[in-house]
């Protein structure tokens, strides 16, 4: 596998969310991409690490939110601290892309940038890196805006979902054939977390695919399609633009931030686009996004929590733990359940229904006393 060695190739890593699905270790102050859930790291340790090796380092940049901005020192303490850009709020993925892409117009009016989740785990790298590669070449020439969809397995309410036109692939003059076996389609459209029903139907259907958050594209394609799409938020950024680097560069940003209108990038900016391609990512993708997610991963993990450590089981079967250092659990007699302690909060949870944490976030977010437990 050949690195990218293009320094027109850039990478942005989107850290700006809470993962409260994954409470009560995932919270306000610690978010999931800032924790370890597996070997090698925290996730966005592991993100950057990952995507290295398609993109100089100097050409990674994080976005997150200013209250994380420690968090990421902390876990990337060699990273340069000029290539990290501080969202003032979280105003979804959309205008975190713009921001974004603002900065790297402004250091290079010709880059190619693929975006992706900081919280991801991919367990494929090496074929990864052949898919982000093979999207970066169609980006130059097709200058389209490229995703990356997962075939899903099952029918899932947790993900967005592309639909692809199922007879068209796009052919290629391709000089890697080593990337003959990652398929290229055309978008027909972007569908919102579904409803179970119409999940079932996406998956029967077999022309939609799982949104993986991985987008690659030509930094003059994605301002286009803002023009056309998001044209107020087009002139915020050309606004930001304009102050990069001067002493009131913080101050406008916040300024735009203060009246800006959330909106995710699938539906501000992918849907209307008018050139969209879609490359099948098989390479062990999964979001991590509740505790079934983790357990499914980690499958050598029943009886034990996240290092290692043996918890007692006793006619018990199916059983999740993840607690700190230094304390013992034992369980008797009970089935599929997953138990997530921490030192002030304890989540105990039936297999299967771990998607339900966050209902309960939202009730304490709602209870007197209860919010600073998030």
């Amino acid at each position: 596998m050949k690195q990218i060695a293009d320094k027109h190739v850039y990478a942005v890593v989107m850290a700006g969310g809470i993962g409260s699905k994954l409470w009560p270790l995932s919270r306000k102050k610690s978010p999931k991409q800032f924790l370890h859930f597996f070997d090698g790291g925290t996730m966005i340790r592991k993100t950057v690490e990952r995507i290295a090796g398609a993109v100089r380092r100097e050409n990674i940049l994080i976005i997150t939110g200013k209250q994380h901005r420690r968090l990421v020192n902390d876990s990337l303490p060699d990273f340069d601290v000029d290539n990290i850009i501080i969202e003032p709020t979280i105003k979804d993925t959309a205008t975190c892309i713009a921001l974004a892409t603002t900065f790297i117009r402004k250091r290079d009016p010709d880059a190619v940038t693929i975006v992706l989740p900081a919280d991801h785990l991919v367990l494929d790298e090496e074929h990864f890196l052949k898919t982000v590669s093979k999207g970066v070449r169609l980006a130059r020439k097709q200058r389209g805006l490229i995703t990356v969809g997962i075939h899903p397995d099952r029918p899932e309410t947790r993900y967005g979902y592309i639909q692809v036109e199922p007879s068209v692939m796009i052919g290629e003059e391709n000089d890697d054939p080593d990337d003959d076996d990652i398929a290229l389609f055309r978008v027909k459209t972007f569908a919102e977390k579904p409803d179970l029903a119409t999940a079932e139907h996406f998956l029967q259907s077999q022309d939609f695919w799982w949104n993986s958050g991985v987008f690659i594209w030509h930094v003059d394609d994605i301002s286009r399609e803002y023009s056309r799409s998001l044209p107020d938020l087009y002139e915020d950024m050309q606004n930001v633009h304009a102050f990069i680097g001067t002493e009131r560069q913080e101050s406008v940003i916040e300024d735009v931030y203060s009246w800006v209108h959330p909106v995710s990038i699938a539906y501000g900016i992918m849907e209307k686009a008018e050139k969209v391609y879609m490359l099948a990512g098989n390479f062990g993708w999964t979001d991590l996004g509740c505790w079934d997610e983790v357990i499914k991963i980690g499958l050598g993990l029943e009886g034990r929590d996240m290092d290692g450590s043996e918890s007692i089981m006793i006619d018990s079967k199916n059983v999740f733990v993840r607690k700190p250092h230094g304390k013992a659990v034992v369980s008797i007699g009970v089935d599929d359940i997953i138990v997530v302690d921490t030192p002030d909060a304890l989540l105990i949870c039936k297999a299967g229904e771990s998607q339900k944490v966050v209902k309960a976030v939202e009730m304490m977010r709602r209870e007197p006393g209860l919010e600073g437990f998030l």
